[in-house]
Parts: C-alpha cells; sequence; structure tokens
C-alpha cells in the first residue's frame, strides 16, 4: 500500500502519538500509514461516502487494523466527539469545503491540539479561517507530486486571534515567504508566466468583460511580483 508523496507528506506532518480524525479518508491509506508507522497509536476514519469507506474497512480488516482504526460514515466532523482525538488532519479537499467542515465541527475542533490541513485550492479562505479562529499557522510546507503543487498548513490553537498584516501572507503563505522556499518560488514565478500569458490572450479581443478580467490579473500579478520580492 504505496502512499503518494502527497499523501505521505501529509502524514508525516502529523505529531507522534497524537490520535488522529482523518477527515474524508477514502481509502483508508493515511489511517494505515499512521498505525503501521507508529505515528498515531489511535485513528478515526471519516467518509461522507458510504463506497469508499467500505473499501477502507476491508483494507483495516486485511492489516488486522481494527481494533486501532475506527470507521464512521460520516459528513465532516457531524459523526464525532469532542476530546476524541488530538489531530484533525484534512487532505485533497477544496479550501472552501475545509472551512465548512472545521467550522460546522467547531465543538470538536476547539478540544483538538492541531489541524493538519492539505487544501487543494483557495489556500487563503483556509488561513484567513484559522487566524479568525484563533489557531496559528505553526509550519507550512510546499510541495510537488506528479506534476502539481500542494500546501500542507499545520495549525494548534492560540492564546488569542491571530492576524497577518498583509493581504499577501495570506494569499501565498507567509512561512512559505520567510523560508524563502524555494518550490514555493517555482509556483511562484510559474502562476506569473501564465497570467501573464491569459492578460496577452484577453488584448487580442479587449471586449468590457476582458477588460474586467484583466484588471483582476493585474491585481494577482502585483501580490504575486510582492510575494517574489521576498526571494531578492
Amino acid at each position: 500500500m504505496q502512499l503518494s508523496k502527497r499523501l505521505k507528506a501529509v502524514a508525516d506532518s502529523v505529531t507522534k502519538g497524537n490520535r488522529v480524525a482523518d477527515v474524508g479518508c477514502d481509502h483508508a491509506y493515511i489511517s494505515i500509514y499512521l498505525i503501521e508507522h507508529d505515528i498515531a497509536p489511535y485513528v478515526i476514519a471519516m467518509d461522507v461516502n458510504r463506497g469508499p469507506l467500505e473499501r477502507a474497512k476491508e483494507n483495516i480488516i486485511n492489516k488486522d487494523l481494527s481494533t486501532q482504526i475506527d470507521t464512521r460514515l460520516s459528513d465532516g466532523l457531524q459523526k464525532m466527539n469532542p476530546n476524541e482525538a488530538d489531530t484533525i488532519l484534512i487532505a485533497g479537499m477544496g479550501g472552501a469545503l475545509v472551512v465548512r467542515i472545521l467550522k460546522e465541527g467547531f465543538s470538536v475542533v476547539q478540544t483538538v491540539k492541531e489541524l493538519v490541513l492539505q487544501p487543494q485550492s483557495e489556500l487563503f479562505l483556509v488561513r484567513h479561517f484559522l487566524h479568525d479562529m484563533g489557531f496559528e499557522i505553526t509550519k507550512e510546507e510546499m510541495l510537488i507530486d506528479d506534476g502539481k503543487f500542494y500546501v500542507i498548513i499545520k495549525a494548534k490553537p492560540a492564546s488569542g486571534k491571530q492576524i497577518y498584516d498583509k493581504e499577501l501572507f495570506y494569499q501565498y503563505g507567509k512561512l512559505l515567504l520567510e523560508q524563502k522556499d524555494s518550490v514555493a518560488f517555482g509556483y511562484l514565478n510559474r502562476e506569473l508566466r501564465i497570467k501573464n500569458q491569459v492578460i496577452d490572450e484577453l488584448k487580442q479581443n479587449p471586449s468590457e468583460k476582458a477588460m474586467e478580467r484583466m484588471n483582476e490579473l493585474n491585481e494577482e500579478i502585483s501580490y504575486i511580483q510582492e510575494a517574489l520580492s521576498y526571494y531578492s
């Protein structure tokens, strides 16, 4: 049972010894990895879809891990109680969905020691939500897997509401920029190139709608250029 580079990095971000809630577990590959590598003593593997959860149960039984991995049919954190886990892990979902799950299950969220999140999109929404809910972003990692860029965000409860002094940091990750992360540097340059290409194409047919989109792109480009200034 080989984890992808992305999923392995997500699993390895969990603090050793923590009980884990694997939200959207799919076939339970991460859950099984966490137990087999002695990262977690106990995992609650949850998924909203019955089919993948049944496959997860089969995989868990085949590995003889039924006493250490509990499976639950659950929309987000609905079937979980406060204090049942130390880490909530959510990987492979859109940012807006990650925020919805955390918001709707906040009675559980506020009892854990850490969050390990790998949103597929709208990372700025996730970073804003974490700060608004009193979580500190303690670590960010960007990696490339199968030609795609992914970010893993680790957060823990803070003493009060957190805030970045620049929207730029919510867009591209303060820790990534301050660390001059090399993968993030490649991502920023790729985004800059793509957005400039789109602007060049829009200029060929300068309709009112095209002009609106160009203005949006120019604003996005200004963020990227500011982010790249951290590498100079």
